[in-house]
């Protein structure tokens, strides 16, 4: 089949199945005289595993691991169960992360009066209370330090949806 079956069957776009081919994640296809790509059943399900692997939040790194063992059958699984291990501690830093986050939102979904005009916000006001401390580090609260989507304790950025290409 073309990539564009390929990316049907799977629901997956043509250039994330290119990227996981440039990855290494995916063989590369046989090509037709007219130089297609033509993939076959094997790819069928190797994209399946990885969108799953996906779907469970593991980097493309952490899928690479898995493929190899899913390569080499004959090699200890130890290290699966160590990485799903690690994973699984991101994924706990990740809630906890979250949860912080929600708390967040709503102290500052307390800050509005329904009703007021824009100018009185109590929203648009702890924004840009926050906006402003931002740009002054020492002003800044204990998540200065945090950026968005890492585990700066671990150094591993969080992975993404399948339309972003992570490493």
């Amino acid at each position: 089949m073309k990539i564009g079956e390929l990316a049907k069957l799977a629901q997956t776009q043509n250039e994330t199945i290119r990227y996981y081919e440039r990855e290494g994640l995916l063989p590369e296809p046989s090509r037709s005289n007219a130089n297609y790509r033509i993939y076959g059943e094997s790819h069928v399900q190797r994209l399946a595993f990885i969108r799953h692997c996906r779907s469970l939040d593991m980097t493309l790194g952490e899928i690479r691991t898995l493929l190899h063992f899913k390569d080499a059958p004959e090699e200890n699984c130890g290290k699966v169960d160590a990485l799903l291990d690690e994973h699984i501690g991101h994924v706990a830093i990740r809630i906890q992360d979250l949860r912080t986050l929600e708390k967040e939102l709503k102290a500052l979904r307390q800050q509005c009066r329904a009703g007021d005009a824009a100018a009185d916000c109590g929203i648009l006001s702890s924004l840009e209370k926050a906006a402003r401390e931002q740009q002054h580090p020492r002003a800044a609260s204990s998540h200065a330090d945090h950026i968005q989507g890492t585990h700066p304790q671990l150094g591993m950025p969080l992975p993404s949806s399948d339309t972003t290409f992570q490493k």
